[in-house]
């Protein structure tokens, strides 16, 4: 495993001076989000010397994109907002050659009608569940005609709010162009922290085979409350990164929901828990 980190942590003037600051702390793999081009994260359309720029830049300074953020609420409660999702996902995935990006991160969303990070009671009806799957069907059949790997991630706020979920989701599927962004902040409901190895366990005996990316952040709470910098909540991440291990992963493990005064120190804290797991 080797640290990444969303390059939307360093909020600066240029793409050059973001991926400068992701350099100048030793990072060399991002998550990177278009809006570190002044874009939206599904833009209209990208253009492709942009696109050159973006893929030169990080070649130039060493750095390998490691995901590209491609989220919108694929279970939104207005359709044709899907689907201008959906035909914006296209052009994303059509760009990533060019960009050199091979892994595109997804979010399941919610029934809320303006926050796709909100939990809605709607979530759970079949309905959204139909709505998910036949938005996903959409999305891989554009990542196998481009070779392109889609990973979403279960969260608490979202319709696939649980590891169980996130299973079901895959076998629904059943691409292998569709996996998994793990993230062990944001599978803990309400009332079950006490139970966090039992959780994670379970987790990974479900997904562990499918991880694309690990996210790694940290929690003070259960319920949406994974917003924490890593190694300052209460995430067992000893234990977190044993099952990454366990599980074959070899990836990146992206640090976000932090600021940048706190990158020094998050990258610090995973290096030492990195080196203690792996004494070669």
């Amino acid at each position: 495993m080797h640290i990444g980190i969303m390059a939307r942590t360093f909020v600066r003037p240029t793409i050059e001076a973001t991926l400068d600051a992701v350099a100048d702390h030793g990072i060399r793999s991002v998550q990177f989000n278009l809006s570190c081009a002044g874009l939206p994260d599904l833009p209209d359309h990208l253009d492709p010397d942009l696109c050159d720029r973006i893929r030169q830049g990080m070649a130039a300074r060493g750095i390998a994109m490691s995901a590209l953020s491609g989220t919108f609420n694929m279970i939104d409660p207005d359709r044709r907002r899907r689907e201008e999702g959906l035909r914006r996902l296209g052009e994303l995935v059509k760009a990533c050659a060019r960009l050199g990006a091979s892994v595109v991160t997804l979010c399941t969303g919610t029934r809320d009608p303006e926050n796709m990070w909100r939990r809605h009671p709607g979530n759970d009806a079949p309905e959204a569940w139909e709505d998910l799957v036949a938005s996903m069907r959409q999305a891989v059949e554009i990542a196998e005609e481009t070779g392109v790997t889609l990973a979403f991630e279960p969260e608490v706020s979202n319709v696939v709010d649980s590891a169980r979920k996130a299973r079901r989701l895959l076998d629904e599927i059943g691409s292998p162009r569709l996996k998994v962004v793990m993230d062990g902040a944001n599978i803990f409901h309400k009332g079950e922290l006490p139970r966090m190895r039992e959780i994670l366990d379970e987790a990974f005996a479900l997904l562990g085979p499918d991880i694309a990316l690990a996210h790694a952040k940290d929690l003070d709470r259960d319920g949406e409350a994974g917003h924490l910098a890593a190694g300052t909540g209460l995430l067992d991440y000893d234990h977190y990164l044993s099952l990454l291990r366990a599980a074959g992963f070899n990836g990146t493990l992206i640090l976000h929901g932090l600021a940048e005064s706190q990158v020094e120190d998050c990258v610090s804290f995973l290096r030492g828990k990195l080196n203690h797991g792996d004494p070669s």
